[in-house]
């Protein structure tokens, strides 16, 4: 038996697993890093987060990302230069983490690897009758594996969309391990550049689970402040937005698009919510002229009630629900004010009340997919509707 397979074969059976979970998203802030430690799979799942971090990107990495993410036209040999060059650069800063933590490579078992997204294409939004579902994301595991020497689990995504999926969100299958609870119907709803949640019954039962996008979280936001106000990369304590005023016509335009009337699941991205895409609402009523305030506070209520309205529909009027909350928009006071306020009847909580760090959380959840890879995959999702195919997911890269 190869030596890698043997070797693969013994951490699937160990009665503890050490697994370091990474997750870099559209926001393109930084690459959150979460060492855990595991017992079981499935919903014996037993996790401890044993130190985390999040290291921020520099200026020149955010700039060669964003030369091709969400762009139809890009240079393909920058994308090829890419998906090697990423890899290595998260490889150092894992490297540089665990030497922190006094961690040795060794002692890890399990990379699992996200990769940076730069293009994700479902159906509803490519439009192209003859190709399925697509999304990308690079930052080659084989570069991770060689360079930290830790056995990789990368590119969860594409079985999901092989699968029948549309590639995301990925977040069902650790929110229901981990967080589903008897007697307690929880959605667990993640604000990160684009917004999601999972919906988990209080029967546990895995055939009413989903996970779907809601629309824009924070990147419509966080593209805007990047454009109008230089040295800014985010709208720190909802600073800018507090200033404004909400243009009831341009938030009008803003969600009038045939994605938020699409049922559940569903998926989208930057591909869709961009500048362009708010230049077009201005236009459409006519609302060119107002401040970059006023544009901040209505793209603020926008992401607010997007998100109102797929809880709403959720929950048909039965408010026995709890709303736990993660991902860079937790931390936006008035955004979270805009949710809260329409939905005075649901209580809302952060991640942390139930002992996980909230920005550690899809990292976390990453790991638990490569858990499931290695040594789980026996709970079935659904009987395979609602877009969540039963799947193991992710490609196995070794360091030799």
């Amino acid at each position: 038996m190869n030596k890698n397979i043997q070797q693969l074969y013994r951490i699937a059976n160990k009665e503890e697993r050490v697994i370091i979970g990474l997750m870099s998203g559209t926001s393109l802030d930084g690459l959150d890093i979460a060492l855990c430690r595991f017992k079981g799979s499935g919903t014996a799942t037993q996790i401890e987060i044993l130190f985390f971090d999040s290291i921020a990107y520099d200026d020149d990495f955010k700039k060669e990302i964003k030369s091709v993410f969400s762009k139809k036209n890009v240079d393909l040999e920058k994308v090829c230069l890419l998906n090697a060059w990423i890899a290595e650069r998260h490889a150092s800063m894992i490297n540089a983490c665990l030497q922190k933590w006094n961690i040795k490579n060794e002692a890890v078992d399990l990379i699992a690897s996200h990769g940076q997204t730069i293009y994700h294409a479902p159906k509803l939004l490519h439009g192209i009758e003859k190709f399925p579902n697509a999304t990308l994301q690079i930052g080659d595991g084989d570069h991770l594996a060689v360079h930290t020497g830790i056995i990789t689990v990368s590119d969860f995504r594409q079985k999901h969309v092989a699968a029948g999926g549309e590639g995301a969100p990925l977040a069902v299958y650790g929110d229901y391990f981990i967080f589903s609870k008897k007697g307690e119907n929880r959605i667990m709803l993640n604000i990160g550049g684009i917004a999601n949640f999972t919906y988990l019954p209080g029967n546990l039962n895995a055939d009413e689970v989903f996970s779907t996008d809601t629309g824009t979280g924070n990147t419509l936001m966080d593209a805007y402040i990047q454009k109008h106000f230089e040295g800014k990369y985010f709208d720190k304590d909802a600073a800018i937005a507090k200033q404004g005023t909400i243009n009831e016509d341009l938030l009008k335009a803003l969600k009038d698009h045939p994605f938020f009337k699409k049922g559940f699941p569903k998926t989208t991205g930057p591909e869709l919510f961009n500048l362009d895409y708010v230049d077009a609402a201005k236009q459409r009523s006519n609302s060119q002229s107002i401040s970059h305030f006023d544009t901040m506070a209505t793209l603020n209520r926008f992401t607010a009630d997007t998100i109102v309205d797929a809880l709403q529909r959720t929950m048909s009027g039965n408010n026995d629900y709890i709303v736990y909350s993660s991902g860079g928009g937790m931390h936006n006071e008035l955004l979270m004010q805009n949710i809260q306020q329409q939905l005075p009847d649901i209580i809302f909580k952060n991640i942390d009340s139930l002992k996980v760090n909230p920005d550690a959380k899809e990292a976390l959840l990453f790991a638990v997919l490569a858990n499931e890879c290695v040594c789980g995959g026996e709970i079935k999702f659904g009987k395979g509707e609602k877009g969540i195919p039963n799947v193991t997911m992710g490609k196995i890269s070794f360091p030799w």
